[in-house]
């Protein structure tokens, strides 16, 4: 019975995957900050799940994200869906600061201690470490600087990682996940988004791009051609382009407890 570790799972598409993947027959370990849903989780497969609250800020979430796998008895998989977002023009120190944790720092604490585990252990079955990124991270966008630029170093870090693999010949595979727009319930329901899935949709290509060890996926085919033009702007052009909020009217994103979503994205002013 494969294992599967899903940091971000209370909520959203990381609730829907995590009972996904217990339903199919894993054993599924969930993390997030909110235990009332993690506890809700296991109680639909209680001898499938385990949970462990883990704040991927906080100085114990690496201890406690390895104590989530003694109780899960391994790991096989881990999907990374935590995350946090703003759009901030302003570019205000707490915004700025916060993205940069949770994003940067919470994200690279938590890849590199899988990465660790795998490196001691993974040596005739591979390991495999996922991640939900975002299309966000195409182009820097300016009204959401944070967050964009924290998901590209999200890209970056694992495609460091698996030269890295290469290099120390460990035994482990990578997965870069990247969405657009997922209808949950930290997005505003009277706005509208451009391209949006819902979760029955989006949760599926995921749970796909998992299991088929698919090195990159952009979710779904529609963000695949956005980002494929976004590319070929050239940046003379880019800084030209006036951006637009679009979303809700807080300017706050988090995937913390509710994984998959991202940040809403800027549309061109016609």
């Amino acid at each position: 019975m494969k294992r599967i570790i899903i940091i971000g799972a209370s909520s959203g598409l990381g609730r829907r995957v995590a009972l996904d993947f217990a339903r199919y027959g894993f054993r599924v370990g969930v993390a997030a900050r909110r235990e009332n849903l993690l506890k809700s989780i296991k109680k639909e497969y209680p001898d499938r799940v385990e949970y462990m609250t883990i704040d991927v800020t906080a100085q114990n979430a690496v201890a406690r994200f390895n104590q989530l796998i003694e109780k899960l008895d391994g790991m096989d998989i881990l999907l990374y869906a935590s995350g946090t977002g703003f759009q901030d023009p302003d570019l205000t120190d707490g915004k700025l600061e916060q993205t940069l944790r949770v994003n940067v720092v919470g994200f690279a604490r938590i890849i590199s201690a899988a990465y660790r585990y795998f490196r001691a252990t993974a040596n005739v079955h591979p390991g495999q470490i996922a991640a939900i990124t975002s299309v966000a991270a195409t182009k820097g966008i300016g009204i959401a600087a944070a967050y964009s630029s924290s998901k590209r170093f999200q890209q970056q870090f694992l495609d460091s990682l698996e030269q890295l693999a290469y290099n120390q010949q460990v035994n482990v595979r990578f997965t870069d996940i990247r969405p657009g727009f997922v209808r949950t319930d930290i997005l505003d329901a009277n706005k509208d988004y451009p391209m949006i899935m819902n979760v029955d949709y989006a949760a599926p290509l995921i749970e796909h791009a998992v299991l088929t060890c698919r090195r990159r996926a952009t979710i779904d085919s529609r963000w695949l051609i956005v980002t494929t033009l976004w590319r070929m702007i050239p940046r003379c052009l880019w800084k030209r382009i006036n951006l637009v909020s679009l979303g809700s009217q807080s300017d706050q994103v988090t995937e913390a407890d509710k994984a998959g979503a991202t940040c809403p994205l800027p549309q061109a002013k016609s």
